[in-house]
């Protein structure tokens, strides 16, 4: 008889809620891979970044779809899932966390703001070799060519492994497995939003203000992830949490800054 495939733990977890079409499927994919346990959101925290929880309390609640048991529903972040989820709802360390599938896009400029990616992040930063995956639209989303893809990239990272300070940023383009032109490792690309504020007024007549805006691509290099979903691949970023800028520590040391010392 041949030898028996290792049972893999798999923590799963977003930041659209865990009631999300997106996490639903990437669940029935990875569950062909191994046990897992979603700790999500209780409800959309898209666009929150790496916020934790610190003067509320945190309830965690068990979540039911159809009738099963799914989940546990956080009342807090995606980082706050994922830390309660290892260090208080899982009796031992996860082999590997996913985080998604998000729907809409993860690439360039949104990476910073990205609460999927922060989920991933997270289980980063507590030793957890951590991908997070993104479906790049919002109009009439099929989750299963990436989650499919998200299974087979988990396998590979649970037999390759991480470095303990990266994470892979996977972006999906909206389309058919058959359209998919391949897979390209890149680079976190340059865009930037163009903000602006709707002024409205509510029921009451109050004013307030909507967030709108456009994304500018700077940077149009094949080797970004932002160009390589336009052009229908999937991207991978890895990515890591390390913000220095290495190359401005030998220029800021020659602005002799103790001399400020002295005034």
């Amino acid at each position: 008889m041949g030898k028996a495939r290792k049972q893999y733990h798999i923590l799963v977890s977003n930041d659209d809620g865990i009631d999300a079409p997106g996490i639903y499927a990437l669940v029935n994919e990875l569950k062909k891979l191994g046990a897992v346990t979603v700790v999500a959101p209780d409800k959309q925290r898209s666009a929150v970044g790496h916020a934790i929880t610190m003067n509320y309390p945190l309830r965690v609640s068990k979540f039911y779809k159809n009738g099963n048991f799914f989940g546990y529903a956080v009342e807090g972040t995606p980082a706050d899932s994922v830390k309660i989820a290892v260090r208080t709802v899982l009796p031992q360390k996860p082999d590997i966390l996913i985080s998604g599938v998000n729907h809409g896009s993860n690439t360039a400029i949104n990476i910073i703001y990205s609460g999927t990616v922060s989920a991933a992040t997270e289980g980063t930063v507590l030793g957890i070799p951590s991908i997070a995956i993104s479906l790049t639209t919002y109009d009439k989303p099929d989750f299963r060519v990436a989650a499919k893809f998200a299974r087979s990239l988990a396998e590979l990272v649970l037999e390759k492994g991480l470095p303990e300070d990266t994470l892979l940023n996977v972006n999906v383009p909206p389309v058919k497995a058959k359209e998919i032109r391949g897979v390209r490792i890149t680079r976190q690309g340059k865009t930037r939003w163009d903000d602006t504020f709707d002024i409205r007024r509510d029921p009451n007549d109050k004013e307030y203000f909507w967030l709108t805006g456009k994304l500018e691509i700077v940077d149009s290099s094949e080797e970004t992830d932002q160009i390589a979903v336009m052009n229908n691949y999937i991207s991978i970023t890895p990515i890591h949490f390390d913000m220095t800028n290495y190359a401005m520590i030998p220029k800021i040391n020659r602005w002799r800054l103790n001399r400020l010392m002295k005034h």
